[in-house]
């Protein structure tokens, strides 16, 4: 009489033929390549884009195409936002600076003069005025610094966001020509900026320009080095 052989009954042979020596070196050979997929996930999803930054999307493309041009570098704007307060409009700094741009109170009120804005105008934890406020800032400070180029020049207006104009002015005063992003960059705390804040004053534009701006590519152009 032939043998009938199920598949449950192929599978018990196939276990029997198999020592605990044997499953053990299968297990070690597939652990490896799940640990690598789970760490490929975790930075999967620490590469993604806040929840709260997509409600905001729309304004900001809008506000970035109004000031300046419909060639915007939207992305910088985005992983500025994101590195400034991570898109939280409620969001106050240790020294005081308030909402998704981080502005201080002092240059909230003279952004709010100089574009003839009122006080009761003058609103730093307001969504739309934030990014009002962040994307026509970074204008202004653009058309104030020198670079060769525009990611060099992004990389300056950058810089003295963070740290003020004056203070990048000053270091850039001592470098000929002073074009060199890199040569100015090396005078940070040798004019009058204290050589302890240089760290967090180079990392902000490196921070934004390299790390998060690739993220936010899907919603308008960049720039690269």
């Amino acid at each position: 009489m032939a043998t009938v052989t199920t598949p449950y009954a192929a599978l018990l042979v196939c276990l029997q033929r198999l020592n605990s020596e044997s499953i053990l070196r299968r297990i070690s050979r597939v652990l490896p390549v799940l640990l690598l997929f789970w760490l490929v996930s975790l930075a999967a999803v620490a590469q993604t884009v806040p929840q709260a930054a997509l409600k905001h999307r729309a304004s900001l493309t809008r506000i970035a195409h109004a000031a300046w041009g419909l060639d915007a570098p939207i992305a910088v704007f985005a992983a500025q936002i994101h590195q400034e307060s991570g898109w939280n409009p409620e969001a106050v700094s240790r020294v005081g600076a308030m909402g998704m741009a981080q502005f201080m109170p002092a240059t909230a009120r003279w952004w709010c003069e100089i574009n003839g804005l009122g006080a009761a105008e003058c609103q730093p934890t307001n969504p739309t005025w934030a990014m009002r406020a962040l994307v026509g800032y970074d204008l202004w400070l653009f058309q104030r610094v020198r670079g060769p180029s525009e990611f060099d020049r992004l990389w300056a207006a950058l810089r003295a966001y963070n740290g003020g104009l004056g203070h990048w002015q000053q270091e850039a005063a001592k470098i000929r020509p002073a074009l060199d992003r890199q040569m100015v960059d090396s005078a940070c705390g040798k004019a009058r900026r204290h050589p302890s804040h240089c760290a967090e004053n180079l990392g902000y534009p490196r921070r934004i320009l390299i790390l998060l701006q690739p993220r936010y590519l899907a919603w308008g152009r960049g720039v690269s080095a």
